[in-house]
């Protein structure tokens, strides 16, 4: 069993272990705990019969509210297997993935409570700027997992990516210029295009055209099929012929601009469970563990 609170003293163990600093645990963990203890009180309405009170009984391997806290942002940052975890806890590895079903729906409450969860669709102007305020400029890029190679032969197709070579799951990301993600797309299979995400889950003409959006090359048909909006691509080389040194160094200024999405990508991946091979079956699992990562890392740059 690991010792919490020494772990708690020293701050670089403490990042390594829960991608948050001592000071960022703590201050989001009152909110956590207003969560749980509200779930337990709804489970125990929900049964007029029942006679014990929440918190009786059997305590579990996680008695205290911090050690269920740590357990599942350690669960998110280091993506242990089951295995792993009853070795650590001392339990049995069935617990622990009841365990870790129950606190991830907990820490997903936990960040909607704090406002720090991207949005999932955008289907009006107003929409995109409850999730952008006072945005001038916003960046556009799709991440993609690895996950296990389907035995279905239409999942292995479905996601299949021609650009990892490998199978994956997919996610398109908006950003804003200080890293923080405003918006992120529904799971979709590999092989889907991230410019077609775009159509389905956050159409383009729901993005204020003054807005200057910043795409990769992925997003070339973009200005024919919405014209008017204000767009941030560089070019791509045609086949017979070679860029110009102008368009060469516009295209690595508009790279570099572009660097800040690649930044919060980068910030959500520190939690091994978005960049290891993905393990779970159990559906849609595979969304959750996406989005929990991205409002843990609005609520680490809302700290700074």
């Amino acid at each position: 069993m690991m010792n919490i609170e020494k772990i708690l003293k020293k701050e670089r163990l403490t990042r390594a272990l829960t991608g948050f600093t001592p000071h960022e645990f703590n201050e989001l963990l009152p909110t956590f705990e207003q969560v749980w203890n509200r779930s337990k009180m709804e489970t125990y309405l929900e049964n007029p019969k029942r006679k014990r009170k929440p918190g009786g009984g059997c305590k579990g391997f996680l008695p205290t509210i911090v050690e269920k806290f740590f357990f599942i942002l350690f669960y998110y940052k280091c993506y242990p297997t089951y295995d792993v975890l009853s070795l650590f806890y001392d339990c049995n590895r069935a617990n622990a993935y009841r365990r870790q079903e129950t606190l991830s729906l907990i820490l997903e409450l936990t960040l909607g409570k704090k406002l720090l969860l991207p949005k999932r669709q955008i289907k009006s102007i107003d929409e995109f700027f409850q999730a952008f305020p006072e945005v001038k400029e916003v960046f556009i890029d799709g991440t993609e997992r690895p996950i296990q190679r389907p035995k279905n032969g239409k999942k292995q197709k479905d996601n299949y990516s021609g650009k990892k070579k490998r199978h994956t799951r997919k996610n398109l990301i908006i950003t804003d210029k200080k890293k923080r993600i405003g918006f992120l797309s529904k799971t979709e299979g590999g092989s889907k295009h991230d410019f077609n995400i775009l159509k389905e889950q956050a159409l383009p003409d729901h993005i204020p055209k003054k807005i200057k959006k910043h795409l990769d090359r992925g997003f070339q048909g973009f200005a024919k099929q919405y014209p008017g909006h204000c767009l941030s691509i560089p070019q791509r080389k045609p086949r017979t012929k070679e860029l110009s040194p102008s368009i060469k160094k516009q295209n690595k200024r508009k790279s570099g601009l572009r660097i800040i999405i690649e930044h919060a990508i980068w910030g959500i991946k520190r939690f091994r469970i978005t960049s290891d091979v993905f393990r779970n079956r159990k559906q849609n699992f595979d969304d959750r563990a996406i989005l929990i990562p991205c409002g843990l890392w609005n609520y680490h740059l809302s700290m700074k």
